[in-house]
């Protein structure tokens, strides 16, 4: 299974920011040249990219159709990009933007009949299911939805081999603990979710610091891995990540 590196830009009113934890209110600023950024991610060698609509992922309403449009005919990347996915009729406009892939995330959670439907009608290579997960006192990976401030009642290994039976292909998974902290990832999680679910693309995100991380999750058995703060801060070389 080859291996590929997603750059990642969140994008908040215009603005490249970063948030601690999934908090709006610990936002970080890195300017408002998100294009600029993208072409940079291709000049490197990037072949895929990470976007996320923040606004939407408050809101709903996915407002980067523009951008995404602009992202696929001026850099030529793949873009795998989501927030505020709340219907069948968000999938299909995100893919009409250009899309690569949709990455559906909170709705994954709460309302998993219909995201099944979604896999079996769009196919699994056009969506990414992202499960954002946080380990419990029992040591059971839970799945917080509302602004990560209460669980789902399902766990993640019990959903997402659900998803897996349904044909998923590409699951992002975030250990919430990590996001934006840049404590490097979670190996162990995505160790076990490799054994778990043999032939799913595993992403991992959150805490990744450097090169070296990037070579651990490969090892690991992911088969891609976001990176976000730590590009944006200039903490690791995209050249150098994308040949790990």
């Amino acid at each position: 299974m080859s291996f590929i590196v997603y750059p990642a830009l969140d994008i908040r009113e215009g603005r490249v920011v970063r948030l601690r934890q999934g908090d709006y209110a610990q936002e970080t600023r890195y300017g408002d040249d998100p294009l600029p950024r993208a072409q940079a991610f291709a000049g490197q060698g990037a072949q895929w990219m990470h976007l996320v609509d923040l606004d939407a992922a408050r809101a709903g309403g996915y407002t980067l159709a523009p951008l995404l449009a602009q992202i696929r005919q001026q850099a030529g990347l793949h873009v795998q990009t989501g927030g505020g996915v709340r219907g069948r009729a968000d999938v299909e406009r995100i893919l009409q933007a250009g899309a690569s892939r949709v990455v559906v995330g909170s709705l994954a959670v709460r309302e998993p009949e219909a995201v099944i439907g979604w896999l079996a009608e769009f196919g699994p290579e056009r969506i990414t299911i992202a499960l954002d997960a946080r380990q419990d006192d029992d040591g059971q990976w839970q799945l917080p939805i509302h602004g990560w401030t209460e669980n789902a009642g399902v766990t993640l290994d019990v959903l997402a081999q659900r998803y897996a039976a349904a044909g998923m292909r590409h699951l992002l998974c975030t250990d919430i603990a990590r996001d934006g902290m840049l404590a490097g990832p979670n190996l162990g999680l995505y160790r076990h979710l490799a054994g778990l679910l043999p032939g799913v693309a595993i992403q991992a995100s959150g805490g990744i610091r450097d090169v070296a991380d990037v070579a651990a999750s490969r090892a690991a058995g992911c088969s891609g891995a976001v990176l976000g703060k730590a590009l944006l801060e200039q903490r690791m070389d995209l050249a150098e990540a994308l040949a790990c």
